[in-house]
């Protein structure tokens, strides 16, 4: 029988520690291949690629993770089938249930940089950390689209505010809640439609955070004062705490090139966003990345 060539997608993560003497990288041994790799593994159906990264990252390692920027993506074969595997720095946060060692898994090692990118037995992972560890710490701005909402047509309210999540728009909210957890995010604005709120309501329930109704941000509200909602988002932009934006497909333009003019970007962002996905501005002193989420 032929083998599959069905491309594998998996994701991970440059795992690192605020030691004493400087960060110190995680470093994984796995006993099946006999080799010492980072945190990293396939996606589970359905899941998104930074779910994918945080989840094995707790998996493998025992810690939890905060997620910072994107690094470079790893593209080889794995016998006849192309694997691709998504990267992001990471810093340890509390919460973790520890590292205990298992079949996949058999020891772990914190070490400083240089020693780290000795022990790996790929060049590829030793370049990953040092991408990791010149990359400058950031805090994420998400500009996230609502989910799926149910249809206009199909609505039989009389107030176009409060049509609710479809059910695939509630289990997009519930892959979003992941998302924004895994970035860190701890300020939710969201428009005061309830299809927004819904979007993030089971995130603001995990983590016990209260969303900022924001009127300005629905579509009646920009409607109505286009000037008095950008000013809003400007004073959203300058507090730098892990933040996200919950608004409509059509406010996405005219946000996306404010947040970028306010940034100092030279180019705006694609505004067209997926339900439920998301643009992620994420602030380091000396620039500004930006990364494009869908679930």
């Amino acid at each position: 029988m032929a083998k599959s060539a069905t491309p594998i997608r998996a994701a991970g993560v440059v795992l690192l520690r605020r030691g004493p003497g400087g960060p110190l990288v995680c470093v994984l041994h796995r006993p099946r291949q006999n080799d010492w790799s980072l945190p990293k593994g396939k996606l589970d159906p359905g899941e998104t690629t930074i779910e994918a990264a945080r989840r094995e990252t707790i998996e493998e390692t025992g810690s939890d993770v905060v997620l910072g920027l994107p690094l470079a993506t790893q593209q080889y074969r794995v016998e006849t089938r192309p694997k691709t595997v998504h990267y992001w720095v990471g810093w340890e946060r509390a919460g973790g249930p520890g590292f205990a060692p298992n079949k996949e898994i058999d020891e772990l090692r914190w070490l400083p940089p240089e020693p780290a990118v000795d022990m790996l037995s790929y060049p590829r992972d030793g370049d990953l950390v040092r991408d990791a560890l010149a990359a400058p710490m950031s805090s994420p701005l998400m500009i996230l689209r609502h989910a799926e909402a149910a249809r206009r047509s199909d609505f039989a309210g009389s107030v176009d505010a409060e049509r609710p999540l479809t059910a695939a728009g509630e289990e997009a909210a519930q892959q979003v809640a992941g998302i924004l957890d895994a970035f860190g995010v701890r300020k939710i604005y969201s428009s005061d439609s309830v299809r927004c709120l819904d979007t993030v309501r089971p995130f603001a329930h995990a983590t016990h955070a209260t969303i900022a109704r924001e009127p300005l941000l629905s579509e009646e509200g920009f409607a109505s004062s286009p000037t008095a909602a950008l000013k809003r988002i400007d004073q959203i932009l300058a507090d730098p705490a892990p933040a996200v934006v919950c608004t409509h497909r059509p406010l996405l333009p005219a946000l996306m090139e404010h947040v970028a003019a306010g940034l100092g970007l030279d180019q705006v962002p694609e505004p067209t966003l997926p339900l439920g996905a998301a643009v992620v501005f994420h602030r380091a002193a000396d620039r500004v990345v930006v990364e494009r989420i869908e679930v």
